[in-house]
């Protein structure tokens, strides 16, 4: 998450333990994490502009395949939720803009 503390910004990172994942359940494991993200997005827990871990970190830490953590950005990238910079990472999106 983005911090400002006198005037400057300064990147914060939130202790997350990521999702429950149900690997046999029926729901596919993109989803659940799609629906993790995006519960935290709504409920305000991830401001704008908070970055979201590296796409094989969270893949490593929440056990489960790097494509799958792919589909998932790529789903909330369609919904408009997060926007990703090419060599800065993941960010909430704004959704004011």
């Amino acid at each position: 998450m983005l911090s400002q503390v006198n005037g400057a910004l300064r990147l914060v990172f939130v202790n997350d333990h990521g999702p429950d994942i149900v690997h046999e359940g029926p729901t596919p494991i993109y989803v659940q994490i799609v629906n993790y993200v995006t519960a935290h997005i709504k409920d305000g827990s991830w401001q704008p502009g908070h970055r979201l871990p590296a796409e094989r970190a969270m893949a490593d830490d929440w056990g489960v395949a790097y494509l799958t953590i792919r589909r998932a950005m790529k789903e909330l990238r369609e919904r408009d939720l997060i926007v990703s910079v090419q060599g800065r990472g993941t960010y909430v999106k704004d959704r004011r803009t």
